[in-house]
């Protein structure tokens, strides 16, 4: 662990000297985020399959409910034939988390990190990477010159959370309903999903300033990301399907 955080916080010295002429004081801030797409973009090919992998699901749903209602009094060939249909269709049960899997490593090393002393004497402006929302609020107030940037940042995330929430209600709307039976609880997972966008409010709110800059620009790419390997999908699209 040790090691790991030691390399981590060398990449972002050494981005930080880097940047130091673009950015100047905020050179820190600016390698954390330049870091956190770096490693998003390391993880994309894993993203695309994940993509392609819930296509597929989405896909064979239509013929997942066949099986279903076809086995329905026999369960030990209803598994082995839904097995066949993933190995024939290509589909891992897996390969969504996959990316999460990887990026949580990641996280909670720059997390340790960024609560250390390393980041001490580094700011974005006036919040210290550093301190907390609770450090900003006791030192000025909500509006004071450290707790402006936390509104900006919070700003930042509500919208990319509303845009978040928007495609993810359309990417439910656009997923044809399973005729078999219904998995427990997939209704309120269903209605909840989209609002887990609005989370990353609450992680920025608690982290420390540098690791909320992690999140933020990690929660920004994985909107975007999914906006961009699911643009090809539109709730008419649903509606063809349910006819």
């Amino acid at each position: 662990m040790s090691a790991l955080m030691s390399l981590f916080a060398t990449l972002v010295e050494r981005l930080a000297e880097l940047l130091q002429p673009l950015f100047a004081t905020t050179a820190t801030a600016a390698a954390i985020v330049l870091f956190t797409a770096l490693v998003r973009l390391a993880v994309h090919p894993l993203s695309r399959a994940a993509a392609r992998g819930q296509k597929a699901r989405t896909r064979i749903a239509p013929r997942l409910a066949a099986l279903r209602e076809k086995h329905a009094e026999d369960p030990e060939r209803l598994r082995r034939a839904i097995l066949e249909l993933h190995a024939e269709e290509e589909v891992s049960p897996f390969a969504g988390i996959l990316p999460a899997l990887l990026q949580a490593p990641a996280f909670l090393l720059m997390y340790h990190l960024f609560s250390g002393d390393r980041m001490a004497g580094h700011a974005l402006f006036a919040a210290p990477l550093g301190d907390r929302w609770t450090d900003a609020l006791s030192h000025g107030g909500a509006f004071g010159p450290a707790g402006q940037v936390y509104l900006v940042l919070f700003a930042l995330v509500a919208a990319v959370a509303a845009f978040g929430y928007r495609h993810s209600k359309r990417q439910l709307a656009a997923q044809p309903l399973d005729l078999g039976q219904p998995t427990p609880g997939a209704g309120a997972i269903t209605k909840v999903m989209p609002l887990l966008s609005f989370a990353t409010l609450i992680t920025v709110a608690v982290v420390p300033f540098a690791a909320a800059l992690y999140v933020v620009t990690s929660t920004a790419w994985t909107v975007v990301e999914r906006a961009f390997l699911f643009r090809a999908e539109e709730p008419s699209g649903a509606l063809a399907t349910r006819a």
